[in-house]
């Protein structure tokens, strides 16, 4: 049976562009403007281009498509890129919007599953490896996940 290993936290803070409705949902773009990461293996900041074209649905779930490139605290740089399933709950729609509050880990489904890539030796266990990440809005807007990985 698979397990769940933590392996490290990550937030990122982001402004939100608000597309609009369209045929396939709503759709928002949040630029990621910064953020950090931290655990055992991975610290470091979010850096460069990045962001999140969420679209969100009839059934009040968004759609998660994330990019971003982290920077370690050693300068190594790893892309990642996640899918997920965000539930878009009147807490979440606030803060999006640009409300002050946070919401807690498992106050509402908000699950991903990011893919590491790297070139430094140093890190190429992420190139093979299958996280999971549980998350949660944060005000700013930000958001802040627990990232576990899968072992078996």
């Amino acid at each position: 049976m698979p397990t769940l290993t933590p392996e490290f936290t990550f937030r990122a803070y982001f402004n939100v562009d608000d597309i609009g409705p369209g045929p396939f949902g709503i759709r928002q773009v949040a630029t990621i403007t910064g953020g950090e990461f931290s655990g055992d293996r991975l610290n470091g900041t979010v850096v460069g281009a990045g962001g999140d074209w969420l679209l969100i649905g009839p059934d009040g779930f968004g759609r998660l498509d994330v990019r971003a490139t982290l920077k370690t605290h050693d300068e190594a740089n790893i892309y990642v890129q996640y899918h997920g399933f965000l539930q878009v709950t009147e807490a979440i729609a606030q803060i999006l919007g640009g409300a002050k509050e946070s919401t807690e880990f498992g106050g509402q489904y908000f699950f991903v599953n990011p893919r590491m890539e790297t070139g430094d030796e140093r890190y190429a266990w992420v190139n093979h490896t299958l996280f999971l990440g549980q998350g949660r809005a944060v005000a700013g807007p930000a958001v802040e996940y627990l990232f576990y990985r899968v072992d078996n």
